[in-house]
């Protein structure tokens, strides 16, 4: 297995249309970025924000990387260092906290799911690292005026062929947990144990509930299997 923690991308100053987010409780997901029933990655994926769309931020936890947010006709939290706000025409991440944004301080408080989750942590062995997030002007990347860079910046993305995706299905693993989210361009830390795949480019490996492909050499996730 050849394996290695993602190295962060040089940073880049990303203009988007600041003025519109800056002031409001609004946000720009920075990729394709899930929706979970609840501020963890234990908690169950309800439904996904697609790169460089508008979400509403309902408030911010205050000593976690996660938002409550709503979308479309649903109402969950993601991980902020994929919502990107403007600050003075750049992109920075929501995780930041600039002072600039006003986002209200809110808690998690359903109890029975809580517990529910503390339980699955327990269950699966709790977290075993952090995935890297992916850096332009801290973890944002990929967004630019009129839009978004997509596949997650920095990443050489080898696509699954139909055969892989297929022997995935027919081959499930067991899920690790790791803090952080999901996301294409996001890295592995190499305690994580990958399997091989008939394209030996890639392996795969089941995160916080959902199959990823990745690229065997650099360990970054190329495709999320939704």
């Amino acid at each position: 297995m050849n394996v290695r923690t993602l190295g962060m991308v040089s940073a880049i100053a990303m203009s988007i249309a600041a003025p519109a987010l800056a002031q409001t409780a609004k946000a720009v997901a920075a990729t394709d970025l899930n929706i979970r029933s609840g501020p963890s990655p234990f908690f169950d994926v309800i439904g996904v924000i697609p790169g460089g769309t508008e979400v509403a931020i309902d408030g911010c936890l205050d000593t976690a990387s996660w938002c409550k947010v709503a979308f479309d006709d649903l109402a969950g939290w993601s991980y902020s260092d994929y919502l990107a706000v403007g600050v003075e025409d750049v992109a920075v991440a929501l995780s930041t906290r600039p002072d600039t944004v006003t986002v209200n301080t809110v808690t998690y408080e359903d109890t029975v799911q809580t517990q529910s989750d503390q339980n699955t942590g327990a269950a699966a062995g709790a977290t075993i690292g952090a995935l890297a997030a992916y850096a332009l002007g801290g973890p944002i990347g990929g967004i630019i005026v009129g839009g978004i860079l997509g596949a997650g910046a920095g990443v050489a993305v080898v696509e699954p062929s139909e055969t892989t995706v297929t022997y995935i299905s027919q081959n499930p693993v067991e899920t690790v947990y790791l803090e952080g989210e999901v996301v294409v361009g996001a890295g592995l830390p190499e305690v994580v144990t990958t399997y091989k795949l008939p394209q030996p480019e890639l392996r795969y490996v089941a995160v916080n509930g959902q199959t990823v492909v990745i690229d065997a050499e650099t360990n970054k996730i190329v495709r999320v299997i939704r």
